[in-house]
């Protein structure tokens, strides 16, 4: 996993979304509950997986599989 954090954000319907990680995060990344089957690079070809800040955390971060293991956990919650 990288040193810097990532907040993310899964949408399980209009009104009710799960958040982990900081709020200081240096990338976000939201996605729809219903898309985390697709995988985390998959999801962001495709546009489904939104990311803001910085580009090139993002890109070691979905290179890692960091993002694929925490998307995993969250969906295991679900």
């Amino acid at each position: 996993m990288t040193n810097t954090a990532i907040q993310y954000r899964v949408a399980k319907g209009k009104k009710e979304e799960i958040v982990e990680g900081p709020d200081d995060a240096a990338v976000v990344l939201a996605i729809a509950a219903a898309d985390l089957s697709l995988g985390a690079n998959v999801a962001y070809m495709r546009g489904k997986l939104k990311a803001t800040g910085q580009t090139g955390v993002l890109l070691r971060a979905l290179a890692s599989g960091e993002i694929d293991a925490a998307l995993s956990a969250i969906a295991s919650r679900l």
